[in-house]
């Protein structure tokens, strides 16, 4: 016998986690719509995410590929159904991870600059946490190490300032 987990197992983990590392980031994969999702299920879901709290996820519509088992099966869900459960999903979704970047705004550490960023004179690298920590560039290359403080957080990323040997 081999029980399938519930999402009370998937909270106690979660909370055993948390307390071992309460600055722990989660992540997640979701995909709405699957055949024979129903309102409770995608409700219970919505439930779930808001409990754990997630720093980052993707999420994305289920969508049959011929040959697989899913896309022989009988209930599929309604292309605007799956629209709408997305929407609702990623705005969830979307405040826990600005909410989880403004927790950062303030913080100080290490930052390995990995690449030039979007926009000229900047620099980018990832926190702790893997989000991309945008940086002023001054005399640095990729590859150094910094001391940043987080100054503000953006959807997708943190704007961070370099520490002087003073400042830090």
């Amino acid at each position: 016998m081999n029980p399938r987990p519930t999402a009370s197992d998937y909270l106690r983990l979660v909370g055993r986690i948390r307390a071992a590392r309460p600055d722990i980031a989660l992540s997640g994969d979701f995909i709405v719509g699957f055949p024979g999702e129903t309102d409770a299920d995608f409700e219970a879901t919505l439930r779930l995410i808001e409990e754990v709290g997630y720093a980052q996820a993707f999420s994305f519509k289920y969508s049959p590929r011929p040959g697989t088992p899913g896309a022989s099966l009988e209930d599929q869900v309604a292309e605007p159904v799956k629209t709408e459960r997305l929407y609702r999903l990623q705005a969830l979704l979307r405040a826990q991870q600005d909410s989880f970047g403004q927790t950062r705004v303030g913080m100080a550490f290490d930052v390995l600059l990995e690449k030039p960023g979007r926009h000229a004179g900047q620099m980018v690298g990832r926190s702790p946490w893997l989000q991309p920590v945008v940086v002023d560039e001054t005399d640095m290359e990729i590859g150094d190490i910094v001391r940043v403080r987080i100054t503000s957080a953006g959807p997708n990323s943190l704007m961070a300032r370099i520490e002087t040997s003073e400042a830090a």
